[in-house]
């Protein structure tokens, strides 16, 4: 066939696929026709096997031709199958519709741990003067690394620790709360004392890590502000909200880019009365905070005198604190739905 016979082939078998495109009425049918014109051995797939027998000046038309109609047909069938998907769930919800004349089932329901120890720490910073602060959970890199000094080349920015959003490299689900110190501290200016609490996210699962999590953040900056200040602040925190246990507490050093100098904050495990377990994997500790003095690159980048101000910045596991609190063995089990386990905990 010569390139104008061809031509007319592609307009008709176009005109073919939406006369029966018209009569489909699920999505077994519509898969039967996709095969049937764009599939291995379908009807385009056989007009494109005489491109080679045409001349070389010709075949560029053609296949441009041919490419459209694949492309009106791929499209087509996909706004089809979300039309028919529209149509199923319809008729399932009309023919599942409730009763809201039923009588109401008597459940008092529970409160999540989270939620109960969450509310615990708000009481207990809010008598310290700190006040409740809140950001997005999906945030810029610049505001959940850059500006915390933890720069480009930095490992917490690799791809296997932190979700970014596809096809975006400059937004992620943050991987802490200390992104709610960044835009705090773009907003006012000090003196400051300042929580907030909410959700984060990382690439982690085991005993005591989650892909999701809830972490507290807080910081306070002011004229001289000392280590001594950190120290006193978390010990009190800590003695308040596990008044009713005895719990042994520790600092020891260690590196965090938005921090100098930093420590890491341990408490003696609940599970095993600090003997070793599997939760504290046999050390008698588990790690429940992060804290140091906020690092002036920090304030400078966000336009604080750092010769003027000092501050301190900490990160507590608030999933971590609940552990602790209610004696529970596996973070998992606080985000499996279960009523069994759910059911536990007071409503207030």
């Amino acid at each position: 066939m010569n390139l104008s016979e061809l031509l007319t082939k592609v307009q008709e078998l176009r005109q073919e696929f939406d006369e029966r495109l018209a009569t489909i009425t699920d999505n077994e049918t519509l898969e039967k026709l996709r095969v049937t014109f764009v599939g291995r051995k379908g009807q385009l797939s056989m007009l494109r096997s005489e491109i080679p027998k045409l001349p070389v000046t010709e075949r560029k038309s053609f296949g441009t031709e041919t490419n459209s109609l694949q492309k009106h047909i791929e499209k087509t069938i996909a706004g089809l199958r979300i039309e028919l998907a529209d149509r199923q769930l319809a008729e399932t919800l009309q023919q599942a519709r409730a009763d809201i004349d039923l009588p109401v089932v008597d459940n008092n329901g529970a409160r999540h741990p989270v939620s109960l120890v969450t509310a615990k720490v708000h009481d207990i910073f809010r008598q310290l003067g700190f006040s409740v602060m809140d950001g997005p959970d999906i945030d810029f890199v610049d505001f959940n690394f850059t500006k915390l000094n933890i720069p480009e080349h930095h490992p917490a920015r690799d791809m296997h620790d932190t979700f970014y959003l596809q096809g975006d490299q400059q937004q992620l689900l943050r991987t802490h709360t200390s992104n709610v110190q960044v835009h705090t501290m773009t907003r006012y200016q000090p003196p400051m004392r300042v929580i907030s609490t909410g959700r984060c996210f990382r690439c982690d699962l085991d005993l005591t890590h989650t892909p999701m999590f809830h972490q507290l953040e807080g910081f306070m900056i002011d004229d001289n502000i000392s280590f001594a200040h950190l120290k006193g602040t978390i010990e009190t925190f800590i003695r308040e909200l596990y008044a009713e246990q005895t719990l042994s507490l520790r600092f020891r050093p260690s590196y965090f880019p938005f921090v100098e100098p930093g420590a890491e904050v341990d408490m003696g495990c609940v599970s095993c009365k600090a003997q070793g377990c599997r939760v504290c994997k046999q050390t008698g500790w588990l790690e429940v905070a992060g804290c140091g003095m906020i690092h002036p690159n920090v304030f400078e980048a966000l336009n604080i005198d750092s010769e003027r101000y000092s501050g301190f910045a900490f990160g507590f596991g608030i999933d971590r604190l609940a552990m602790l609190y209610y004696g529970i063995t596996d973070l998992r089990s606080m985000f499996s739905g279960r009523s069994d386990f759910l059911g536990q905990f007071p409503l207030c």
